[in-house]
């Protein structure tokens, strides 16, 4: 499954912005959907996941509270809500594809990857 990512830009702390990641295959529902992101010099972390059918989620502690993930399959998309947004959210965001029924927060889980958009936070 190939997956594209959008939706990032720069912002000032405390504001919002919503990611999106569009999947090119009608079988998008097969796969629970990942969100993770890389700042310059560090690895690349876990935000959230979400299963198939969105009936589990699971968040970073640094996040929760703030980001929603979200996926629609009928269009073949997911998102990343993101409130609050804080210098240290500042990253590229990775949407990612796993066909585990309800993977985990480790990078190795996800098997499928989009380009990355870039999210900017100034304070």
């Amino acid at each position: 499954v190939q997956l594209q990512a959008s939706g990032g830009g720069s912002v000032q702390a405390g504001g919002s912005l919503r990611l999106s990641c569009a999947a090119s295959e009608r079988t998008f529902s097969n796969y629970a959907m990942g969100w993770f992101r890389q700042a310059p010099g560090k690895e690349r972390e876990f935000v959230a996941r979400i299963s198939r059918s969105s009936g589990s989620t699971l968040y970073a502690d640094s996040v929760k509270g703030r980001f929603t993930i979200s996926r629609d399959n009928a269009n073949n998309t997911l998102y990343l809500q993101m409130n609050g947004l804080k210098p240290e959210d500042m990253a590229v965001y990775y949407c990612a594809a796993s066909s585990a029924i309800v993977p985990g927060s480790r990078v190795g889980q996800y098997m499928y990857w989009g380009q990355g958009t870039l999210v900017t936070v100034s304070s």
